[in-house]
């Protein structure tokens, strides 16, 4: 049996571009679709993907916004003139999942990244293109979960681990940020490779872990972090790290990786203008300290070389893989375990709980004035005789009493 493909759709970036040229809000965009202006939100971001009649609905909408140019009609391919990393397709044949994966690099805007730049994606080990298989044939271009994870790990996670290191000023903490994000992928690979965009999937994810404000309270963080060799170096990332962590993405992403505007405000879920504003300030602020980086090209040639003198390594797809795979394994059993302890629990409850309502018995009380409890003493002489007496009446019982007569 095999299941008809999903509507495509554009990358997010790429639609709330194409709602913004049709001056569309959100509300009026949910209104049409029929959703709520939190779920556009969301689509818009990547963070969640429309499904069912709710996908038709969003992909002819944006393919009516896209004009007769298509440029809403790359479906999962691409996104016009903006950035396109990689796309990911999943078929299924004969019960057999088979996902395809295409890459490519991502483009600047208004220039080319060169291949020497922090920023730059590596290449995929194997062949840099692999087309997908057609439907009732065999051949060698499919590639299976685990290999088309490590390719997509391979093209980003070098990169990854050198922008971490930017958001965050720790080696360590960029390692293992990025490793996070691709175990996460893992664990939703049927979302991620089915994502028109698994790059921007997993950078997303990398940055919220590298920016989550609770590693300040985990000891090894707490200790300090060796500086970069030269002065410059220094003062620039000391430059970086003053800044607040949404406008210090917001300049990553801008001048660093190179994403256009609205391509940054979708991956901050800010507005545009709001995305404006922070990437203003951030560049004044840098600016104030290091004058000579006010120009945005020499920033972002700048914010190469201090990620390169990371000299930082990510992890072998493998490991990452199997990393993923046992906290799975442990998470499983732990939540068997509490499931399990919790049935016991309910059961010698239930087997060991009153059938019926038992008061409480009260607490004592003190009573006062009671006599001491003692011992009867020897008879006296008038008390044996009326004892004698008495027990001479009582075989003929006691006498009758009987009224008086008036």
């Amino acid at each position: 049996m095999t299941r008809s493909p999903d509507t495509p759709l554009p990358p997010p970036h790429e639609r709330r571009r194409l709602r913004e040229a049709g001056a569309l809000t959100r509300a009026r965009l949910a209104e049409r679709v029929g959703v709520r202006p939190g779920t556009v939100r969301a689509w818009e971001s990547g963070r969640r993907s429309p499904r069912g009649r709710n996908r038709e609905a969003y992909a002819k909408l944006l393919a009516a916004l896209a004009g007769p140019t298509g440029t809403a009609g790359d479906a999962e391919g691409g996104a016009g003139a903006g950035a396109r990393e990689s796309v990911f397709a999943r078929q299924k044949e004969e019960g057999t999942a088979v996902v395809t994966v295409r890459l490519e690099k991502p483009a600047r805007r208004g220039a080319v990244v060169p291949e020497a730049s922090a920023f730059a994606q590596a290449p995929p080990p194997a062949a840099p293109r692999w087309e997908p298989v057609p439907d009732g044939h065999e051949g060698t271009a499919g590639l299976t979960p685990a290999q088309a994870f490590d390719a997509l790990y391979a093209f980003c996670a070098p990169a990854l681990v050198r922008q971490a290191y930017l958001l965050t000023g720790r080696r360590d903490l960029a390692r293992e940020s990025v490793e996070r994000a691709f175990q996460r992928a893992w664990d939703r690979w049927p979302e991620v490779a089915r994502d028109p965009d698994p790059a921007g999937w997993v950078r997303a994810a990398a940055y919220e872990w590298a920016l989550s404000p609770w590693h300040r309270w985990r000891r090894h963080d707490r200790r300090a972090e060796p500086p970069p060799p030269g002065a410059d170096d220094r003062a620039l990332l000391d430059a970086l790290l003053r800044l607040p962590p949404p406008y210090r993405r917001t300049l990553l992403l801008y001048d660093g990786v190179g994403l256009g505007l609205p391509e940054t405000a979708a991956e901050t879920e800010a507005s545009t203008r709001a995305a404006a504003g922070r990437l203003t300030y951030a560049r004044e602020s840098v600016a104030a300290l290091l004058p000579e980086l006010s120009d945005p090209d020499e920033l972002h040639r700048r914010l190469a070389e201090l990620a390169s003198t990371g000299r930082l390594r990510a992890a072998e797809p493998p490991e990452v893989r199997g990393g993923s795979e046992r906290r799975a394994r442990f998470w499983t059993r732990a939540a068997v375990a509490f499931t399990v302890a919790l049935i016991g629990t309910t059961a010698l409850t239930l087997r060991t709980a009153p059938t019926r309502y038992e008061p409480p018995v009260p607490a004592g009380e003190t009573v006062r004035g009671v006599p001491p409890r003692v011992a009867p003493g020897p008879l006296s002489e008038e008390r044996r005789e009326l004892r004698d007496r008495l027990r001479e009446e009582l075989p003929g019982g006691p006498e009758r009493l009987a009224p008086q007569t008036r």
